[in-house]
């Protein structure tokens, strides 16, 4: 990503005498999008195999090269959609485009920001993408929930040339930064001077531990997968047994996933700005065990127990899922490269915004007022 980007406060920090020193609580409206030079570059992902999407993913990139004079970075495969691919009017706007393939080409550093249009799904996708530092999203509501996707589609043009110009708030989201090491598997070959075995002249050897990386946004889940039995996996935190988890799974959540997966499993809903991880038990065999929150800086790490009947699952953010074995590990912290959100209003009014919209939070039936007779009479 290019440097054009900064987050600063509107709380100016002074000096105080250190017998005056007291906790600073930071305002999460106050950080603010600005652009050391105007922007540039635009990657505009779109909800794949979704028709009704065209006509909104036409408009807004023909604006974007046409009005804005903007660089339209599209994944190549969006392109590949006959309804794209055999338009004759979009052709002109098409041949502007840079296209890139997921997991083939970087294109971390050539991208100021990030244009979604879907649901949810588009911005778990974005954030994917960068292993790194991740360009501020723009995301609009153009799938089924809508929980991380504030902007409406209406006024487009009016929403993204206030983001161009700077004029945004931002809502930090934390990552998580997760490690999967595989152990040791012994691998036999034949060799003429070696152990005799089953007839066979073998030697034994043991393949190189095998790790691999991965920026999760919103949780990171393990689960017993196909088998009948409970998991059984043991959970670390800074190298200290915390506790083992027996029942269908756990899931590590970030806040911004505490409105996901985890909330369908009893977690608490935290706002992103909360430095946390939370740890949700799904379907537990124990009554006592509840989800826990610990800080964002603790380190987790998840392995099967030692007599687990069965193997574990992983998956993060719904991708990506692979089998976990004996002997292997998953270390799970807080990155330090969060996804800037870009906010609709700002981080407060936006999220308490989407609990209303998109789950319906505390939406009940209000309770009639007593009538005068009734308050007179008592009767109830």
């Amino acid at each position: 990503m290019k440097k054009t980007m900064k987050i600063f406060d509107r709380v100016k920090h002074k000096e105080i005498p250190k017998s005056n020193w007291k906790w600073h609580i930071q305002d999460p409206a106050s950080q603010l999008l600005t652009w050391n030079k105007p922007p540039k570059s635009v990657l505009v992902i779109k909800k794949v195999r979704d028709a009704s999407l065209l006509k909104p993913f036409k408009e807004l990139c023909v604006f974007l090269t046409e009005e804005k004079n903007m660089i339209v970075y599209v994944e190549k495969k969006v392109l590949e959609d006959p309804a794209i691919a055999n338009d004759e009017n979009f052709g002109p706007v098409k041949k502007k485009f840079c296209t890139f393939r997921e997991d083939y080409d970087d294109i971390s550093n050539q991208i100021d920001f990030i244009i979604c249009l879907g649901g949810d799904g588009t911005l778990l996708y974005a954030s994917s993408l960068f292993q790194d530092s991740v360009p501020p999203v723009m995301a609009f509501h153009l799938g089924s929930l809508g929980f991380l996707t504030p902007f409406n589609f209406d006024n487009f043009q009016t929403q993204v040339t206030q983001v161009i110009e700077g004029n945004a708030a931002l809502v930090l989201r934390s990552r998580l930064k997760v490690k999967v090491s595989k152990e040791h598997k012994e691998k036999k070959t034949v060799l003429q001077n070696g152990v005799e075995e089953n007839g066979l002249i073998v030697k034994s050897e043991k393949e190189p531990i095998k790790q691999t990386k991965y920026q999760v946004l919103n949780e990171v889940v393990v689960d017993r997968g196909p088998s009948s039995y409970l998991s059984n996996v043991d959970v670390f935190l800074d190298g200290h047994l915390i506790t083992t988890v027996q029942g269908d799974g756990v899931i590590v959540s970030t806040p911004t996933g505490s409105t996901a997966y985890a909330a369908a499993a009893g977690a608490s809903m935290i706002h992103p700005n909360v430095p946390a991880i939370m740890i949700t038990p799904i379907c537990p065999h124990s009554l006592s065990f509840r989800p826990i929150v610990v800080p964002a800086g603790v380190e987790l790490k998840i392995m099967l127990s030692p007599d687990a009947r069965n193997t574990a699952w992983v998956s993060f953010d719904g991708r990506k899922r692979q089998e976990i074995s004996h002997g292997d590990s998953i270390s799970i912290t807080t990155s330090c490269y969060p996804v800037p959100s870009i906010c609709f209003r700002d981080p407060v009014n936006d999220w308490f915004d989407s609990l209303a919209e998109c789950l319906h939070w505390n939406v009940r039936k209000k309770q009639n007022h007593f009538t005068e007779e009734e308050e007179e009479d008592g009767d109830f």
